[in-house]
């Protein structure tokens, strides 16, 4: 194996993560407002803004959803259990003390098992959790005269907040995790250049500097 700085995040993936960051935050803050948890916003706006940002990202999301499925790149979301044990040992005891990660990032694995299993969740679970619930909430005049719709509704509501507050712990945990083992700029960098360090098999290497000459340098 080889270790070479490889452009494994694309323009648009980086696009959308920092537009998903930024859509996520401005849902969460006007979220909490919105809950009675603080009044730096007024009512009429909060809900205005968190609508038009919750549209905005469930257009984002249909973008990535093609773009992972006609790429491939949904590959390095397929969970696996091989070293999942020794990467969440890493997390819970190991990192404060210092220790190396256990898991080399691959040229098509480049998430450890612990992220794929994290990001799946997210991506099955919590996301068409929080914005099927959140259009329910948002159409609740086309089916309010439905039987039991108060019952529903509270459920709708529930469910949304659950994952909502669920979506934010990923956020502060993921958050917190770029401010441990390497440095923050060493973590944060890959998402804004592209290029991360990445073990390569010869093939791979050959691949990538025959075929994509550009997503390839040396460490130096």
């Amino acid at each position: 194996m080889t270790e070479r700085y490889v452009k494994v995040y694309p323009r648009f993936e980086r696009f959308w993560h920092w537009t998903q960051m930024v859509l996520i935050v401005a849902l969460l803050f006007t979220g909490l407002g919105l809950n009675g948890l603080h009044t730096l916003i007024p009512f009429g706006p909060a809900v205005m803004l968190h609508t038009v940002a919750a549209l905005a990202l469930i257009v984002l999301w249909v973008f990535a959803i093609f773009w992972h499925l006609t790429t491939g790149t949904w590959k390095h979301y397929v969970p696996t259990r091989n070293g999942l044990v020794r990467v969440a040992k890493f997390y819970l005891f190991d990192i404060f003390k210092g220790d190396p990660h256990p898991y080399r990032k691959a040229y098509w694995r480049k998430h450890n098992p612990l992220q794929s299993i994290t990001y799946l969740a997210l991506k099955v679970i919590l996301f068409p959790a929080v914005w099927i619930t959140g259009l329910l909430a948002l159409g609740w005049n086309f089916w309010e005269g439905a039987e039991n719709a108060t019952a529903l509704a509270g459920w709708v509501t529930g469910i949304h907040l659950v994952a909502a507050y669920a979506i934010a712990a990923f956020v502060i945990a993921h958050v917190y995790l770029l401010t441990v083992g390497h440095s923050f700029r060493e973590h944060v960098k890959p998402m804004i250049t592209g290029f991360d360090k990445i073990d390569l098999t010869p093939e791979e290497e050959a691949y990538l500097e025959t075929d994509e000459p550009d997503r390839i340098k040396p460490l130096t």
